[in-house]
């Protein structure tokens, strides 16, 4: 027991170290944009990457930011040898993003992490709504909408179809959808106002 325990606490912080990179201030760094903290949405994410240097760093930062996370998810199945491993990863590695031990706990809304570990974790549900959001996206214009509307009906399809009943990882589908939605706190703000950006559209510096 105290063996496992000892293996998904290191798991989990591994994940949450590589959860700590932030893809969108190394893209900001090499692209020599603005310190991303203080511009726009004041996140490090690939939209307000997209905002500020354009499609090609906002591109990049998606992915980085997936692709860490789906190594963090096979990190913790590896070391935990189970596949609750890579939901509690997933789950270290989206905090290790929103709030980087490395850059002053400043960080993301962790969209692109959860992608990842979303892909990760049950791929049939996050293709259905990956799907799904790209068409609320194209109609609607915004990404915010459209991320947490991801979230919560990836919730919903694991929790009723994917989970077996498994209370802890309906729990965790709950929670991943709970930190978008309050991490966007603000987008929901300004969606109630009216006054959200739409994808494509530019922010000042």
């Amino acid at each position: 027991m105290l063996h496992q325990i000892a293996l998904y606490g290191l798991s989990g912080l591994i994940a949450y170290c590589i959860g700590s990179v932030s893809t969108g201030i190394l893209s900001s760094r090499l692209g020599h944009g603005p310190d991303l903290r203080k511009v726009g949405s004041k996140n490090t994410g690939a939209s307000n990457v997209q905002r500020t240097m354009g499609w090609k760093w906002g591109i990049i930062t998606f992915l980085g930011d997936s692709l860490k996370a789906v190594l963090a998810c096979w990190i913790g199945q590896l070391i935990t040898g189970s596949h609750f491993g890579a939901l509690f990863c997933g789950l270290a590695v989206i905090v290790g993003h929103n709030w980087p031990v490395f850059f002053q706990f400043k960080g993301g809304k962790g969209v692109a992490s959860s992608c990842g570990v979303m892909v990760f974790c049950f791929p049939l549900p996050a293709v259905i709504c990956f799907v799904l959001t790209v068409a609320l996206i194209a109609v609607t214009k915004y990404i915010s909408l459209g991320s947490m509307t991801m979230l919560t009906l990836y919730a919903i399809l694991v929790s009723c179809f994917f989970s077996g009943g498994n209370l802890w990882i309906i729990g965790w589908s709950v929670l991943l959808a709970v930190m978008c939605i309050c991490r966007h706190h603000a987008n929901i703000g300004r969606l109630l106002r009216g006054e959200e950006n739409k994808i494509g559209q530019k922010v000042k510096s």
